[in-house]
């Protein structure tokens, strides 16, 4: 049990200490509010998407998939969207903020956090289960984001239900454009398999190493611009945000997650790799990209900020109990 709680804290802790870090530059005048605004824009145009590329790009082979692992997974985000829109709705008035709490609610650190703790929890096999389901989750929480962002936004009211907006804001976004190339990849590498064809991205040295230095420097990089924007006097007014955002994020879906594929488990035949990768999925913290976006499209971004940084001080303590709770069951 002392493992599991170290390997989880070792996890979320790191990103933690980053975002105090971003923090601290910002008080000692080493970050300044212009430069916070051009590295998000970079980060949410350049960095994240190289990310996503190589998280995708990463999917061994596309053949031994389990289907009822990936449409459960598909399925139950879909429906934790649906309750968080709901939910949010009934919650507050304030669009801006329904957008961010959204966001928080459905939308996982599966990316920085979930992929790293699978293969924590369950070795090759977990890594490898959750490279496969980045394929589909990854892709599927950015569209289910740029449509809450481009409904709850602060734009003007006529304009949140334009369908054709929502479908070229989902066709521009960075972020789905990087999960798109590294499908398409990983699909013509499928085809140079299946016809002897030896060649591979990694063969052009240049560009794959250029690729891998650009993602190192995605996730510390974003961490730290996520804190210089966080600012502590926001928390008195957004403490009820806060506090069900948090609960939601931590709490709430990873037990209607984690709980229904348990139950189903003998039916889409899951095994530990399948629930290390439901961990990444559902139980850890909001994704940094989610401020980020909220940022460039007009939502909440000082609540979306807060919440990524509340979830991921929480979750060092949740993550632990779900990780103990599947050991005591037998899942891992």
């Amino acid at each position: 049990m002392t493992e599991a709680f170290f390997f989880a804290a070792n996890s979320v802790l790191p990103i933690v200490i980053l975002i105090v870090f971003g923090y601290l530059l910002k008080k000692m005048k080493l970050l300044t509010k212009e430069f916070l605004d051009v590295g998000n824009k970079l980060t949410f145009r350049v960095l994240l998407p190289v990310m996503l590329f190589r998280n995708v790009y990463a999917i061994k082979r596309l053949g031994d998939i389990n289907a009822g692992f990936v449409v459960y997974g598909i399925a139950a985000v879909t429906a934790v969207f649906l309750i968080a829109v709901v939910a949010s709705c009934l919650f507050t008035k304030e669009s801006p903020k329904r957008g961010a709490l959204i966001q928080a609610v459905f939308r996982s650190n599966y990316a920085i956090i979930g992929i790293p703790l699978a293969a924590s929890l369950f070795g090759d096999a977990g890594a490898a289960a959750a490279g496969v389901m980045s394929a589909f989750c990854i892709p599927l929480f950015n569209i289910l984001a740029v449509i809450t962002l481009t409904i709850f936004n602060r734009s003007d009211e006529k304009h949140r239900l334009d369908i054709r907006r929502i479908l070229l804001g989902i066709v521009k976004n960075p972020l789905i454009i990087g999960t798109a190339a590294g499908l398409a990849a990983v699909g013509i590498r499928e085809l140079f398999v299946m016809n002897d064809v030896s060649f591979r991205l990694s063969d052009i040295t240049i560009v794959d190493k250029s690729l891998e230095s650009i993602k190192s420097i995605c996730t510390p990089f974003a961490l730290m611009v996520l804190g210089g924007r966080f600012e502590f006097s926001g928390v008195p007014k957004l403490w009820k945000e806060i506090v069900f955002g948090t609960i939601a994020r931590t709490a709430a879906v990873p037990v209607l997650g984690l709980l229904g594929a348990y139950l189903l488990r003998n039916i889409l035949d899951l095994s530990g790799e399948h629930f290390a990768a439901y961990i990444g999925v559902f139980a850890t913290p909001v994704a940094v990209s989610s401020a980020i976006m909220a940022k460039e499209m007009g939502a909440d971004d000082e609540l979306a900020g807060q919440l990524v940084v509340w979830t991921s001080l929480i979750s060092t303590i949740t993550i632990f109990i779900y990780v103990t709770v599947l050991v005591m069951v037998g899942i891992f």
